[in-house]
């Protein structure tokens, strides 16, 4: 692309070329296979991760307007975050929950990533095993179980919802649990 071409963008504007990047999208339903490709892609360029199609389209499609013209607003604020969801910040390796913050090591980051990659799912002890030691040969149980009781112990000091539920004779899947609401009688 030659540094005087202009390309548009959305909103109906034109960005000069040098304010365009790659974006690379790979698309595999494998979490194995997308951390392979992250490490081999790392720094290449910017890039996104999806399970399917379905969810690529979910995150690039473009807003529907409407004809009524949006109320004036004086700031732009920051989207607002409900204190009891649990973040991740995979830079600095800590899980946060409102206003606690919990360290965390790189095997138990890994694990918590790829739980929450897709979080319904039941991840078998030998997928758990390969996407957060990197390992093919090796299949233990007692290692995804002693870092499992770990990370739920760190869970349950942010006193987060969230938690790791063991399925029998499968592995593990992330659920978030509610607490009840009782009402005075």
């Amino acid at each position: 692309m030659a540094e005087s071409d202009e390309s548009t963008v959305p909103g109906g504007g034109a960005a000069p070329a040098e304010h365009l990047f790659p974006l690379l999208i790979a698309v595999t339903p494998s979490p194995a296979e997308r951390i392979r490709l992250a490490e081999l892609l790392d720094g290449v360029a910017p890039l996104l991760l999806v399970a399917d199609l379905d969810e690529l389209r979910k995150l690039i499609a473009v807003p529907q307007q409407s004809s009524v013209a949006p109320p004036a607003r004086a700031a732009v604020a920051a989207p607002a975050v409900a204190d009891d969801t649990l973040q991740i910040d995979s830079t600095r390796s800590t899980a946060r929950c409102g206003d606690r913050q919990v360290d965390l090591t790189r095997l138990e980051h890994d694990l918590l990533s790829c739980l929450t990659s897709e979080p319904v799912r039941v991840w078998s002890y030998a997928e758990l095993h390969r996407s957060v030691w990197r390992d093919e040969r090796l299949d233990r149980k007692a290692d995804v179980q002693s870092l499992v009781k770990r990370l739920r112990r760190k869970l349950a000091d942010l006193g987060t919802g969230v938690t790791i539920d063991a399925v029998r004779g499968v592995g593990f899947r992330l659920t978030e649990r509610q607490p009840p609401r009782v009402s005075g009688a």
